[in-house]
């Protein structure tokens, strides 16, 4: 109701700005807290502050002119329907509405709309998500699975908020490391790879933890010893200088080989409904990077110091900063090989020119900040006016109570590993609570648990923040958990089941309790809640609401009777306000990756 009666009343307030010769192009609206009523509020301070730039005289102080232009505006809203009284307060004008009629537009407009409940106008913006991007040749970990998950939910936020959306993802597939994998495999485990998905997958990460132990130098080696490291260290420089000269036998060997990591992506990403857009490997920018290098060179962005030097950007001298910020960075090494920052702004270039992005999202862990920084700061010298709305949406590590992970270690925590526990461990926590399931819908439902409880234990927690993540916890079906809002679901289902279904209509024309007016102002928050979201680039603001609802609802369920009420109807007005929760969590659990049970 907010959006459409919002939508509303600027009509009528503009149009009343126009004829006492005010120039107001839009309004800024704030929500007002149920204290008897529902309302709305904007204010006027910035018009008279404008009036009083522009030479406009009113003869009073900034404040009370925008009080003056508030009681003049409410005027034109007296004795509308729908509107309970208009309230003009130090330059703000609020406006509250009839409780009945804002309960049942609420609950009204959320049953009508079902899944578009809380979708966004359309935005004329391009908006392109970058993330699932782990590295070729390893395997897919607990850390992958953070990285995924956060870029998949602020995918689905901002396209919901309205904006036109493309999934990137950008995996790393060159370099030492996965060289390293090649060299392990042709050397010593030719034709061994197992045949599973998830099987050969994890076998390439085992590679890499076996190849390390061999070409790492060891306290006390012998002399035998150290030259054996120094052959395999010769062997594998020599790999390297195949793959880089384009040796067809070695680069038919990493197609190969990075294709089995590619088909373990590809499950999990079907398993986690996560559907990309748009490839990106870190192999196809290597040499388009090279000849941005020039054009760089020629603007003057980029200073040539080869070849005693490298390609350097000084990029704070380039923006006129007299105080360290971006520092300097080398963009082409003296030897003609380029960097991580190289590639990135080839990337870009792509992105701007080819996809035509308004706004790229960079899904990458924390470390990487002043990376991404400098990113953005030579993209700016370089003339893209994209630049200014780069964002980078960093997050911190991940790891189990039994420690830390390090792939050059072999400590490494897999999603699949961790996955499988929580779905083992969903499907015991049912118990005999489903007894009229059959086994493939008790496996399907432990399945959707097991992922609600990872995804919403990695999106509860600030995404700057490190999470050290217990399964145990997150599977609880009490406290901030995922578990716990599916519950909420799956109680409103059961009430709507017993009922028979969803009443035609219903009037809010009682004295609604404490926890109907709790339950009703969460769901008439869903639609600013998404736009926040949003454009705060902030998955946090949707866990957060989402289990707000979820212990709203919880608490409407055990101290209000829907199906045992007084009247008819009563009991079609909460019939109709359990279905209207049950809808808003549905969405709330689609926008971070989740799945509504349809039982527990």
């Amino acid at each position: 109701m907010i959006k459409k009666e919002q939508s509303r009343l600027e009509e009528i307030i503009l149009e009343s700005c126009a004829q006492i010769g005010l120039s107001v192009s839009e309004l800024k609206w704030s929500f007002i807290p149920f204290s008897g009523e529902w309302g709305i509020s904007t204010s006027f301070f910035q018009v008279a502050a404008d009036e009083a730039r522009s030479g406009v005289r009113s003869g009073l102080p900034v404040p009370q002119r925008a009080q003056q232009i508030a009681v003049q505006l409410s005027e034109s809203l007296i004795g509308l329907d729908r509107i309970s009284h208009v309230d003009p307060v130090k330059g703000y004008l609020n406006i509250y509405f009839s409780t009945s009629d804002f309960a049942r537009e609420v609950v009204d407009t959320v049953i009508e709309t079902k899944s578009d409940y809380g979708r966004g106008d359309n935005k004329d913006e391009r908006v392109m998500v970058e993330y699932a991007q782990p590295n070729t040749h390893h395997s897919f970990h607990i850390g992958h699975y953070r990285n995924t998950i956060l870029g998949e939910v602020l995918a689905r936020q901002v396209e919901f908020a309205g904006f036109e959306t493309i999934r990137a993802s950008y995996p790393g597939d060159i370099g030492l490391g996965v060289i390293t994998v090649l060299w392990a495999y042709k050397r010593f485990h030719f034709g061994q790879e197992p045949d599973g998905v998830h099987e050969r997958g994890q076998w390439l990460g085992k590679l890499y933890n076996e190849a390390m132990s061999l070409l790492e130098p060891k306290t006390g080696e012998s002399e035998a010893e150290e030259n054996l490291r120094e052959k395999y260290e010769a062997e594998r420089r020599e790999i390297y200088r195949l793959w880089d000269s384009g040796d067809p036998e070695i680069r038919d060997l990493w197609l190969k080989t990075r294709e089995w990591s590619l088909d373990e992506l590809r499950e999990i990403f079907k398993l986690l409904d996560v559907h990309i857009d748009v490839w990106f490997f870190e192999s196809d920018v290597d040499e388009p990077s090279k000849l941005i290098v020039n054009e760089l060179i020629q603007k003057g962005i980029a200073d040539d110091e080869r070849p005693e030097g490298p390609v350097i950007i000084r990029i704070d001298d380039k923006l006129g900063l007299t105080k360290e910020k971006y520092r300097s960075n080398v963009i082409l090494r003296s030897d003609g090989t380029s960097l991580y920052l190289t590639k990135d702004l080839a990337l870009a270039k792509e992105k701007f020119e080819k996809y035509q992005v308004d706004r790229s999202i960079y899904v990458v862990d924390s470390r990487q900040s002043l990376h991404l920084q400098q990113t953005f700061a030579i993209l700016k010298l370089w003339g893209f006016p994209q630049a200014e709305k780069c964002h980078h949406l960093g997050y911190g590590f991940v790891s189990l109570p039994e420690g830390a992970m390090s792939s050059r270690k072999g400590r490494v925590v897999l999603f699949k590993d961790v996955f499988d526990k929580a779905e083992k461990r969903a499907l015991n926590a049912m118990g005999e609570r489903t007894p009229d399931l059959s086994e493939d819908d008790r496996m399907k439902i432990a399945r959707q648990i097991g992922l609600g409880a990872l995804a919403f234990g990695m999106l509860s927690v600030d995404n700057n923040k490190d999470i050290v993540f217990d399964v145990n916890e997150a599977l609880s079906f009490d406290g901030k958990t995922g578990p716990y809002i599916q519950n909420a679901y799956v109680r409103a289902n059961s009430i709507l089941r017993k009922a028979g279904g969803i009443p035609e209509s219903a009037v809010f024309n009682y004295e609604l309790n404490e926890h109907e007016i709790d339950l009703i102002d969460k769901i008439s928050r869903f639609p600013m809640v998404v736009q926040q979201a949003a454009e705060e680039y902030r998955p946090l603001v949707m866990a957060n609401f989402a289990y707000d609802l979820a212990k709203s609802f919880h608490s409407f369920y055990h101290a209000v009777k829907v199906l045992q009420t007084e009247s008819d109807d009563i009991k079609d007005a909460r019939l109709r306000l359990v279905a209207a929760a049950r809808q808003t969590i549905s969405n709330s659990l689609w926008l971070l990756g989740i799945t509504a049970p349809e039982a527990m």
